[in-house]
């Protein structure tokens, strides 16, 4: 490559550009140069130059050995590039080729090059990287992996592993991202995961999926019901789990009250007869019906009125209405507005009765809260105000204007709640605001039927 016409100005100060093998030189400008094939007998010195001006000559056999020259070219030694042949270049250049090819350097190991730390010379002259990790010249440690560089090398851990000052220590994957989606167990190195009782590793080695024991290893005699982790095994009617929870047993139908009674199974020679608690009474020889005492046998007093529930009955006031409340009608209490007291109280208060079996199943709706009078502009909201300390029931709004009381916890009687649910009205502007309440009185009975 001629730099001397490729490159911009390649040399400074008055100096004078001169093309070589590999590079270029930088000479004032009256030097000569004169290139030798052997070493000179005597020293070649330059024509006269003109009075006052600066002379210089540079035998190339003087440059015994490779070197970068100006400009990042480089130039081999006088014996590999001159040659006999003469010929006057640019700018009073006088070179000497060899006839052979002149783009062929060839290798003279008379001349040897220094090379970098790292690095060696190769039978071409030339300056290779040394492979310490293959020479067995590193000093890693046993624990340690050799990665050749250019002209060096670097001792890694496995994987798995991480250099702490220079030992390798262990790195452990349950500590740090991503996890295991279950259990993680560290091993040197490295890490896998576990799965809990019922689950199982999926193709990922990371998720944990459940195992359908019904499918997988059905051990139910009967019925198998896979569930999250686990099993659980079901019988057939007429038959009952054994206490393996695996294998069914027959059932004595009198033995239970499931089947044949309702209540209790007496048993007798060759048939069986069914009985009822007291407040019920067998209907279809199998089955209990709770008897109306109100109808029949109504105990309460004139001022008082009966209400009938599954196995019993109760006897209420037919004013509920308590100061400074004032019956408008039947179970339903105003409080007068020009009353003080009724500032800070509910507008009205409704008594109303119902009754449910004991272990009625659940969740279940078991009674409806409906406004009687709509106002325009109004939003009504509604909440459960007392007698849900323990959480049996949940009110969920169904419109604007109702909302459904629901059973959440398995209720056993006798026993009775009394539960307050409130409605509050507050107009779209916030200029108005009312409450009421009705207080809902539940009788449990003492059976599920």
């Amino acid at each position: 490559i001629d730099e001397c016409d490729i490159v911009p100005d390649a040399c400074k100060g008055g100096m004078k550009c001169v093309n070589h093998y590999g590079g270029y030189l930088c000479l004032p400008k009256t030097a000569q140069i004169i290139v030798n094939n052997e070493q000179p007998q005597q020293e070649t010195t330059a024509p006269e130059a003109p009075s006052g001006a600066a002379t210089g000559s540079i035998a190339a056999s003087s440059m015994a050995t490779s070197g970068v020259l100006p400009g990042g070219g480089f130039i081999a030694s006088a014996t590999a590039v001159a040659g006999p042949e003469v010929q006057t270049g640019r700018n009073n250049f006088v070179i000497r080729r060899n006839p052979v090819d002149p783009q062929r350097i060839p290798s003279n190991p008379s001349h040897r090059i220094q090379c970098a730390a790292g690095y060696e010379q190769s039978e071409h002259n030339v300056c290779q990287d040394i492979d310490e990790c293959t020479a067995g010249t590193h000093n890693c440690r046993a624990d340690q992996v050799c990665i050749n560089l250019r002209g060096s090398f670097t001792c890694q851990c496995l994987p798995g592993y991480q250099k702490r000052g220079e030992q390798c220590v262990d790195i452990d994957e349950c500590t740090v991202p991503p996890y295991c989606h279950q259990r993680c167990v560290n091993t040197p190195g490295s890490f896998y995961c576990q799965c809990s009782p019922g689950f199982q590793l999926a193709a990922n080695n990371y998720t944990c999926v459940d195992i359908n024991e019904c499918d997988a290893s059905n051990q139910c005699a009967q019925q198998c019901y896979n569930i999250l982790g686990s099993f659980i095994c079901q019988c057939n009617q007429g038959y009952e789990l054994s206490s393996d929870r695996l294998n069914c047993e027959d059932i004595d139908e009198c033995r239970t009250s499931s089947y044949l009674c309702q209540y209790q199974c007496v048993n007798e020679p060759g048939k069986f007869s069914c009985m009822c608690p007291q407040g019920y009474q067998v209907v279809r020889s199998r089955t209990c019906q709770d008897i109306n005492e109100c109808e029949t046998t109504n105990e309460c007093r004139e001022d008082e009125m009966c209400w009938n529930y599954h196995g019993g009955f109760r006897c209420y006031p037919r004013n509920p209405c308590q100061d400074p409340y004032v019956l408008t009608s039947e179970n339903r209490c105003v409080c007068p507005v020009s009353n003080a007291m009724c500032r800070e109280l509910p507008q009205s208060i409704v008594y109303k009765y119902m009754s449910i079996r004991s272990d009625r199943s659940v969740p279940s709706d078991i009674f409806q809260i409906q406004a009687t009078t709509i106002y325009a502009n109004t939003i009504n909201t509604f909440r459960i105000k007392s007698g849900n300390e323990n959480g049996e029931f949940y009110l969920r709004q169904t419109s604007p204007v109702s909302a459904m009381l629901v059973l959440v916890k398995s209720l056993s009687g006798p026993r009775e709640y009394i539960v307050d649910l409130e409605m509050l009205t507050v107009s779209s502007i916030g200029t108005f605001r009312t409450s009421s309440v009705l207080r809902l009185t539940i009788i449990v009975g003492p059976f599920s039927f």
